[in-house]
């Protein structure tokens, strides 16, 4: 993604933004170098050369922001049916266990509102109206403990590469250590 916010600026971040691409159009206007402008602005050198190109061809407008950049696919009157389904449950929309995959909230989205997402879509769509990923909140219930336990005193031992010697060694595997 493009900024650590998770995609995008806010509102406030945009004509934060704006402001400081206004205040190196006054530089441009002063006759001042990009190195200055960038300098005084705490941007790079690249940004303002690209922003004095855009403002030589198009003037100060060129600069202004245009807004964001897409609204998203699905609003939030959509989601609005989308949600409740999504509390009902899995299992309430005919599959076999409790979990919410991406691809199965994308099948429903598809079934309900007609719209096709990507996977990337789907989580940044239920990321954005405060849904997480989740770990099932309790174990299977054919769980045996006690074969769990059993396997990892006896068979994961086995299993594992051994430790390395704890003495000096050397670097070279093939050649024996010189004395």
């Amino acid at each position: 993604m493009r900024y650590a916010q998770g995609g995008g600026l806010t509102a406030r971040g945009q004509a934060a933004r704006e402001r400081v691409r206004m205040l190196a159009v006054d530089g441009f206007a002063r006759g001042e170098k990009n190195t200055v402008i960038a300098k005084q602005l705490r941007v790079s050198v690249r940004s303002v050369e690209r922003w004095r190109r855009s403002w030589r061809e198009g003037g100060r407008q060129a600069l202004r922001s245009s807004g964001p950049a897409k609204r998203p696919k699905i609003g939030d009157s959509d989601f609005a049916v989308l949600e409740p389904l999504l509390l009902e449950g899995a299992t309430a929309q005919g599959w076999m266990d409790e979990r919410w995959t991406l691809s199965r909230v994308q099948l429903l989205i598809a079934d309900q509102l007609g719209l096709s997402l990507s996977i990337r879509g789907v989580w940044e769509l239920l990321r954005r109206h405060g849904w997480s990923c989740q770990q099932p909140a309790r174990r299977a219930v054919e769980r045996d403990e006690a074969a769990v336990a059993g396997w990892v005193k006896e068979t994961w031992p086995q299993a594992k590469p051994p430790r390395r010697r704890s003495g000096h060694g050397w670097s070279s595997r093939t050649k024996p250590p010189s004395r």
